[in-house]
């Protein structure tokens, strides 16, 4: 049955030390062995691979034998996980990896949105008995001069800005100033606390998006305030301050940047910028899909109202949105530009009816990523996978030369793929009944 669609309506080195330690230097007689020499040990290679992935890379390699080889220097980092249906539907899941390492920094762009949304959504249900939800109006304001406000929303029809309305903009087209908002309204120690609290506990999500501000700067939010239709103030939060202090780090990339129009040699430092992990970021999409497949402490604090409204989101295409009204510029929000796995990105083609993506991609300093729940309602395919790349060949940041539509996109849209029609070939004893995933979406 298919689910009526929701219209609002609303104005961040491991240093080895070896140590010998031997006998004075002495002439040994029979009964006194030789002195033992003593090092510290090898460190332990964490990296994740998996023979089932692996053999699917390396059987296709006309698409990945680039990546195959190059997976180190690229930080290539597969994730790929199998569902199986019991009788009663309940999913079994079985994880494959490959070079799957979380300790290799890799900078996660845009997919730290979707965390900040599933806690938006939390975080009102946590203030419900302010009388608010994701379509009361939000008021941003501004306690300092670096701070922006936002009094109206002009993708609404009547103006009004909203929780929902970020979350819509944030899924559909992967809208930074939304995030920004959503972050504001959270705090850098919401954000952070709770996502350790569920076990992600290497997650430091630490500033905005696409604007550069000073790390204090980043620690403040905006004043927001939520207003009833009559202009009441339902919920009044001042501006908050983070006060956390996070392990040291030591992340960095590549090996020049541009800086102020100058070339700096060396790595560019991003020690003070957002980490998740791939494994983190697949673990969190799966605990929204399958919430019972995760132990509790991992479970968000969602209605199955939010879980579907996150749902629906994921998977409208911009070309498929009344409001925001980006089917009314298909020049500038193609339909698959947010499906990178089997789609590519690409502007052009055509994205069928019956096969639908649950994801969050990001491209950021030549990372590429996508995670993904991919479901195709008429072949009864469904299948979890999640990726990402750093194509940046001359090693250099800030310098706009990358190689995403060279070796990012088609590596994702390859990938996912070889792993759509591998599962299309796959034997399963039973179907999946993906009702709780149908929905009509805002023009069909």
């Amino acid at each position: 049955m298919y689910k009526t669609g929701y219209c609002f309506f609303t104005a961040a080195v491991f240093s080895i030390f070896i140590q010998s330690c031997s006998a004075p230097k002495k002439v040994q007689t029979a009964s006194e062995p030789p002195a033992a020499i003593i090092t510290s040990p090898t460190p332990v290679d964490n990296t994740k691979t998996d023979a089932l992935l692996e053999k699917l890379l390396t059987s296709n390699s006309q698409y990945f034998s680039q990546v195959i080889a190059n997976k180190k220097q690229w930080n290539v980092q597969v994730i790929y996980t199998q569902i199986d249906r019991g009788a009663n539907g309940i999913p079994a899941l079985k994880n494959y990896y490959y070079n799957v390492n979380p300790a290799n920094y890799f900078y996660p762009a845009s997919t730290v949105k979707f965390p900040v949304s599933i806690l938006a959504l939390q975080r009102l249900n946590e203030l419900k008995d302010k009388g608010i939800d994701r379509n009361t109006t939000m008021i941003t304001e501004a306690a300092t001069p670096m701070q922006t406000a936002v009094f109206n929303d002009p993708a609404t029809p009547d103006g009004r800005p909203t929780i929902a309305q970020y979350i819509k903009k944030i899924l559909m087209v992967s809208d930074n100033d939304a995030y920004n908002r959503l972050y504001e309204f959270l705090g850098q120690d919401y954000i952070n606390n709770e996502l350790h609290k569920r076990g992600y506990e290497d997650v430091q999500l630490l500033h905005r998006l696409q604007i550069s501000l000073p790390q204090e700067e980043n620690r403040k939010t905006n004043p927001v305030r939520f207003l009833d239709t009559a202009g009441n103030v339902l919920y009044q939060q001042p501006m908050q301050v983070a006060h956390a202090q996070y392990v040291l780090r030591n992340d960095s990339m590549g090996k020049a940047y541009i800086q102020g129009g100058s070339l700096i040699n060396g790595p560019m430092d991003f020690s003070l910028k957002n980490r998740i992990s791939l494994e983190d970021l697949h673990n969190i999409l799966i605990s929204l899909v399958f919430p019972n497949k995760v132990p509790g402490k991992q479970r968000f604090n969602l209605s199955e109202a939010d879980r579907e409204f996150l749902f629906k989101y994921m998977s409208q295409l911009p070309t498929e949105s009344t409001y925001p009204p980006y089917s009314d510029d298909t020049a500038r929000y193609n339909a698959a530009g947010g499906k990178y796995f089997i789609f590519g990105g690409e502007e052009k083609g055509i994205y069928p009816k019956h096969l639908r993506i649950f994801n969050k991609t990001g491209g950021a300093y030549g990372q590429l990523l996508d995670v993904a729940y991919v479901v195709d309602y008429a072949k009864k395919v469904e299948f979890f996978l999640s990726a990402v790349i750093y194509c940046n060949s001359d090693g250099v940041l800030n310098d706009d030369k990358y190689d995403y539509d060279t070796i990012g996109r088609p590596f994702l849209k390859n990938l996912g793929q070889v792993i759509y029609d591998y599962e299309s070939q796959r034997t399963k004893k039973h179907l999946p009944d993906f009702s709780e995933f149908l929905f009509y979406y805002d023009k069909e």
